[in-house]
């Protein structure tokens, strides 16, 4: 009953994305959902796309083994992240009217740091792409009773949303995104409820995991600051310079909508975030036993506490609400993060070298970036053997280091020149990548230092005398030269001016 249930639901899911399709008449339609999202299906795409696997069952498993200093990337870094990204970019993004966050690169420093970001965003999501299909993957495994090998699982977890992104685009995300959102927010909730009177009730849980520490957020000495410094600002300053952020903000009808959607996803997003967290851990109250799998040598297996939990000792109706809620979130982010790394590869890595591409041909590319991309995501996949919370921490260190430092200077400092992104870029992935090889128990972590010194290029190379021509414009001249009503334009070529 239960398997047939996550077919039957699968395929729901597969049909709204191709019946959304139907929307998809160009590649700006395609990329943001012709720039037309009101605000409930904006806060359902935040949300739901930021929910995902790693939430559910990799953030609450940490929390349940580390309690919340084991976590301060997610859920605490990322609601940051949203919050600044609404507050400093979602109105600037929507009036220089862009197709992706690289022709943000491309107007404000040229060519150059241009496909330099943007391959750099590209990978970036390789470990948060990879994640999706793992989790998808070990539920289909989990549900076969080890039938089908969790390899196996999880290709053909890749396979069902690549197909439904495949065609529909951000309108099929838009689509599947509000449904899944309603279902993660139901299932999880009767879910917490359930395992909670199971534990002896919320008061006793809380009361638990007080007595165990678990609430102990700040550390202890200066090894644990710095680690936990690292963790946070991966997700709140390195998931900023993201597609998917970006995409979510201009998908809406109007910056208004851009700014309050981000906002109250953000804030929907850390108050549901805890829910996992606290039915991970009132499983182990209790459940005792479930603890044993924090021993096993492959990091992995600690992921299974919520599934092994519901299949054991958990009612059909649990086990249909708790696995529908956790496919949700899992489609849900796994659509997204395959759309957002195929949309700025073809638009600012391979569009640069054919300008000229007519709007069908790049839709076309579009689709054959994104097959390429889910077959290396699902390669990553397969060869990994970290949690997905590390998995999606690592996959932002790339742009903490390489990113974020252009995209704040070129927003809100005059002096930033394409020396200084140059710069900044080359030294702060460099550092991080030679920091990671060199030192890797070093007590500052690599990304960290990758940040300061991706700041120091940045603050060098634009007040140093010019070797490099200033390739960009400023803020005010990129606005002023933006196509006015978005609304009406056909893919890049009528809805975003290039220079």
């Amino acid at each position: 009953m239960l398997i047939t249930f996550v077919g039957v639901y699968l395929l729901v899911t597969i049909g709204i994305g191709l019946l959304a399709a139907r929307r998809v008449h160009n590649a700006k339609d395609y990329l943001v959902a012709g720039r037309s999202l009101p605000l409930y299906m904006n806060v359902a795409t935040v949300f739901a796309t930021w929910f995902g696997a790693e939430t559910v069952l990799s953030v609450s498993a940490t929390f349940a083994k580390d309690g919340l200093s084991g976590i301060p990337g997610d859920p605490f870094g990322a609601t940051v992240c949203l919050v600044l990204a609404a507050l400093l970019f979602a109105r600037l993004f929507y009036r220089m009217n862009l197709l992706t966050i690289g022709d943000f690169y491309k107007q404000r420093y040229g060519k150059a740091v241009e496909v330099l970001t943007s391959v750099a965003i590209t990978l970036s999501y390789l470990g948060w792409t990879s994640a999706q299909p793992t989790a998808l993957g070990l539920v289909i495994h989990v549900l076969s009773g080890g039938a089908l090998a969790l390899n196996h699982a999880i290709l053909v977890g890749g396979a069902v949303v690549m197909v439904y992104t495949l065609f529909g685009g951000m309108w099929s995300v838009a689509f599947t995104d509000l449904l899944q959102t309603v279902v993660i927010l139901v299932g999880l909730s009767l879910v917490a409820v359930l395992v909670g009177d199971m534990a002896g009730g919320p008061a006793k849980v809380i009361a638990q995991a007080a007595a165990d520490g678990k609430f102990n957020f700040l550390p202890e000495d200066a090894p644990g600051w710095w680690a936990m410094a690292g963790a946070f600002f991966a997700f709140a300053f390195g998931s900023v310079p993201q597609q998917d952020v970006f995409q979510r903000m201009t998908s809406a009808k109007d910056e208004k909508t851009a700014v309050r959607g981000t906002i109250i996803g953000a804030l929907i997003y850390f108050c549901f975030a805890l829910v996992p967290i606290f039915i991970a851990y009132a499983a182990l109250v209790a459940f005792p036993e479930l603890a044993q799998l924090f021993s096993d040598e492959d990091a992995r297996v600690i992921q299974r506490i919520l599934p092994d939990l519901v299949l054991a000792q958990m009612p059909l109706w649990a086990q249909v609400l708790f696995f529908g809620a956790l496919l949700s979130a899992i489609l849900s982010t796994a659509s997204g993060a395959l759309l957002a790394p195929t949309a700025i590869f073809t638009e600012n890595v391979l569009r640069p070298f054919v300008p000229h591409m007519p709007d069908r041909q790049f839709l076309l590319t579009l689709r054959l970036v994104l097959v390429t991309f889910t077959l290396g995501a699902l390669l990553f996949a397969l060869n990994s053997r970290s949690t997905m919370y590390e998995m999606v921490q690592n996959a932002y260190n790339v742009t903490l280091a390489g990113a974020f430092v252009p995209l704040v200077a070129g927003a809100y400092w005059r002096r930033a020149n394409t020396q200084g992104a140059l710069l900044s870029i080359i030294l702060g992935i460099g550092t991080w990548l030679g920091a990671t090889a060199l030192a890797p128990e070093s007590m500052v972590p690599a990304n960290l230092l990758g940040l300061a010194a991706s700041a120091l290029g940045m603050l060098l190379g634009s007040l140093a005398p010019s070797l490099v021509p200033h390739r960009g414009m400023s803020i005010e001249a990129a606005i002023r030269h933006a196509q006015p009503a978005p609304h009406h334009a056909g893919g890049r070529q009528g809805g975003t001016h290039r220079h």
